[in-house]
C-alpha cells in the first residue's frame, strides 16, 4: 500500500521549495510524484510545425523525490507520517501522530 496517492495534500520537506503545500498530480515511477506549484522550471522549447507547437519559454512541473514530501495533516497543521491499519476488513492509511483516517473529514 503506497502512503503517497494521487490527489492527496502534501507539503515539501527538504529543497527550494520547502514548507509549500500542493496537491500530489500523479506518481511518476515507484519514487518521484508531480506536485501542483512545487519544483515548476522554465524550460526553452524549439517550435515544432509538425505538432503545432509554437515554442517559446514554457512553465513545467518536474517530478520530486518522494522522501522530500511528507503528508499533510490538516488536524496537526504539519506533515505526517502515515501508517497501516485494518478498519472492518479493509486496508485504512492513517495518520501516525493521531491515529486519524487520511482523507476522511472530520
Amino acid at each position: 500500500m503506497n502512503n503517497i496517492r494521487k490527489g492527496d495534500e502534501v507539503i515539501v520537506l527538504t529543497g527550494r521549495d520547502k514548507k509549500r503545500r500542493g496537491v500530489v498530480l500523479a506518481r511518476v515511477g515507484a519514487d518521484h510524484v508531480l506536485v501542483e506549484g512545487v519544483n515548476v522550471v522554465k524550460k526553452h522549447q524549439k517550435p515544432n510545425p509538425m505538432t503545432n507547437n509554437p515554442g517559446g519559454i514554457v512553465e513545467k512541473t518536474l517530478p520530486i523525490h518522494i522522501s522530500n514530501v511528507g503528508l499533510f495533516n490538516p488536524e496537526t497543521g504539519k506533515a505526517d507520517r502515515v501508517g497501516v491499519k485494518e478498519v472492518d476488513g479493509h486496508k485504512v492509511r492513517i495518520y501516525r501522530s493521531n491515529g486519524a483516517v487520511v482523507g476522511v473529514k472530520a
